[in-house]
């Protein structure tokens, strides 16, 4: 089987799933997205060199293509493993970054050990990689932290589920990271959210603004959520002052955040539209992953 086939391959629908608009529908949403928020905030907080590796799109989509070839391999070695020229082949392939950039990426995770070669001979490109345990038990946090938000749509049992069953997140995974690469509704986002997703740790900003909405407020054009400082975000988030003042000067052109007093003084607002369209998007992320999840319970399930 190709590379191309393996990443492209068709995904059918699983009825039990929560779509898109069920999702938003859901009045439950607002809150299990917060707690979503403070979730990704905290995991950011205790390990916060780890977590850059998903703080912006394009290392959003390049970890993830990573994790997608390793469990693809896990769970069926028939298949392309993880390899710098496999990374690459997808990415280029998909127009998510240069081969530098891929290649980049993939090596500053090898330096940091989140990444291990199975084998140390032969030429680089071709040498097959795995995911370190350390890295694994992060993004089963991760995965874990959203079936429990969906849990709180439907009160259902995902999370007790995937602790009984560690493969689900094997099969699961590369199944939600292919629908949500070739999803323009997830992997070209609305003008409001590209403008933090595109920049470095600009998706920790938004996690954080996100996460100051009160859950029982109801949208206005402007909602407020008390001081904020460019100052803080910036220590928190491990960036330059002036990388975090370039990415609000982005979002107040668009009329989406500002301040209540000149020099960005007293209380700060976030815009409906930017509140509106971040919770489309995420939708459509946290549909995929219950989508994939279902999927994976009835596979194994049934024995395949």
């Amino acid at each position: 089987m190709s590379l191309t086939s393996t990443l492209t391959d068709r995904v059918d629908d699983v009825s039990e799933a929560l779509t898109i608009e069920a999702v938003l529908a859901n009045p439950s949403f607002p809150d299990a997205l917060r707690e979503a928020a403070l979730k990704l905030v905290a995991m950011h907080d205790a390990a916060p060199r780890i977590v850059r590796y998903v703080a912006d799109m394009q290392k959003w989509l390049l970890t993830h293509a990573i994790l997608a070839l390793h469990f693809e391999h896990v769970t069926d070695p028939s298949r392309p493993g993880l390899t710098a020229a496999n990374l690459v082949a997808f990415m280029v392939g998909n127009d998510v970054a240069s081969k530098n950039t891929a290649v980049a990426h993939l090596t500053e995770m090898r330096n940091y050990h989140l990444l291990l070669e199975v084998a140390a001979t032969g030429d680089k490109r071709f040498r097959p990689l795995k995911v370190a345990d350390m890295a694994e038990a992060l993004i089963r946090e991760w995965f874990d932290g959203h079936l429990k938000s969906l849990d709180t749509l439907d009160q259902g049992t995902r999370y007790e589920q995937s602790l009984a069953d560690q493969r689900l997140l094997w099969h699961a995974h590369p199944r939600m990271a292919r629908r949500l690469f070739h999803d323009p509704a997830w992997s070209n986002p609305p003008q409001t959210v590209d403008a933090f997703v595109r920049t470095g740790s600009g998706s920790n900003i938004l996690h954080d603004l996100m996460s100051r909405l009160s859950p029982e407020g109801a949208l206005e054009a402007r909602t407020w959520v008390g001081p904020l400082r460019i100052g803080d975000l910036a220590k928190r988030y491990i960036i330059s002052r002036s990388h975090a003042q370039r990415v609000f000067v982005r979002a107040r052109a668009l009329d989406i955040v500002g301040w209540e007093l000149p020099g960005n003084g007293g209380d700060f607002w976030i815009s409906e539209r930017l509140i509106h369209d971040h919770r489309r998007w995420q939708a459509t992320k946290f549909s995929s992953i219950d989508e994939a999840f279902q999927w994976a319970r009835q596979r194994l399930s049934s024995g395949v």
